[in-house]
């Protein structure tokens, strides 16, 4: 089970999943002060919520500032606490650091932060990410570890939920995908061809050199990939690949093709095995290719990582949180099954076929 209190990364993955927030929110069934749109939590709330001092959690706070703060903490001062005073000043007294009593669900607008109104110049305020942020960190607090194991089972289910079991084809949920892979053949016939014509090697080139493609993009060959997502030999790897993947993928194929070609009419006659294999590190090595292959590494082992479960030996330096945008693009709203897309615009299943075929 993964160590929330250890790893940033997974923390910020399951704060930027907002279907999951939502579950969770309805599962604690917390509920603070309804203020610009969003539930807010004072310090006091929150150290009374998980059986802490309020001293504990702005010890946390000064060690996890940057990210909390990214998380929706903050501290509110002039017009904004004014208006905040307005609505719960009445909720408000002087604070304490003593031990507080151990509170149970719902947390409630009741337990508030004890600092005096009349004197107050500024208040610290949490959204319900930056709780549960707080809830992730705390190695204290007993309720916070039985928080952080709930959250787990929780994140779980409502990516098993949508996706109908495995994730294995997750992928296939972006709208970009289907057009990606119905590109795709064109180009890798290209290769495939450029082979054929300027290599001279027997026909267990394909696989060999597919395998050069992957190592040059990804550091790792294809049998290593299908072991990782535990690809069946009846299974293509290409149609488990994001978007940005298959598009890379496509721009190496196409453009080492035409370096082939152009390198095999320079010198009269087929390449040889290492002239390829030198011309495809060449190729690789340009600059061009670097933000490229950097972008395509850390999207195939970040968003494996988050919705597969998965890890990368070779791409695991790349690892990032994987972004709200993405969630929604694979989880949210915008995503859909292969089959709900294809049914909804049948003029791509066509074009899908036509160039499968070819």
């Amino acid at each position: 089970m993964k160590d929330l209190t250890n790893s940033a990364i997974d923390r910020q993955n399951i704060l930027n999943h907002p279907d999951a927030i939502e579950n969770i929110q309805n599962y604690l069934g917390v509920s603070g002060m309804l203020f610009e749109d969003e539930y807010k939590f004072t310090t006091k709330m929150i150290a009374d919520f998980f059986g802490v001092t309020t001293r504990t959690i702005r010890n946390y706070l000064t060690r996890y500032d940057s990210e909390i703060r990214h998380n929706g903490y903050e501290v509110i001062k002039g017009k904004k606490l004014a208006e905040f005073k307005q609505q719960f000043g009445h909720l408000i007294t002087s604070a304490d650091d003593e031990e507080q009593k151990e509170s149970s669900f719902p947390l409630s607008a009741q337990t508030t932060d004890n600092q005096s109104i009349s004197r107050l110049k500024a208040l610290s305020l949490f959204n319900f990410r930056a709780f549960l942020n707080i809830g992730m960190l705390l190695a204290e607090s007993e309720k916070a570890k039985a928080m952080r194991s709930a959250i787990l089972d929780i994140v779980i289910d409502t990516l098993n939920t949508k996706i109908g079991g495995s994730a294995k084809y997750i992928n296939q949920r972006d709208e970009d995908f289907l057009v990606s892979i119905s590109r795709e053949p064109l180009y890798r016939k290209e290769f495939t061809s450029a082979l054929n014509l300027y290599l001279q090697m027997g026909n267990y080139k394909y696989a060999v050199y597919t395998d050069a493609i992957y190592k040059a993009i990804f550091e790792g060959n294809a049998k290593e990939y299908k072991q990782v997502l535990e690809i069946k030999d009846n299974e293509n790897p290409r149609d488990t690949m994001y978007a940005e993947v298959l598009r890379l993928i496509s721009s190496f194929e196409i453009g080492i093709a035409d370096e082939m070609k152009k390198q095999s009419e320079l010198l009269g006659r087929k390449l040889m095995p290492e002239e390829l294999n030198k011309l495809i590190d060449d190729f690789k090595n340009q600059r061009f290719w670097e933000p490229q292959l950097n972008d395509a590494r850390t999207k195939m082992a970040s968003r494996d990582y988050a919705f597969r479960d998965v890890i990368h030996k070779r791409l695991e330096p790349y690892i990032q949180c994987v972004s709200i945008d993405d969630y929604q693009r694979y989880l949210g709203n915008k995503s859909k099954s292969l089959i709900e897309r294809i049914v909804e615009t049948p003029e791509l299943l066509d074009a899908f076929k036509r160039l499968k075929d070819r």
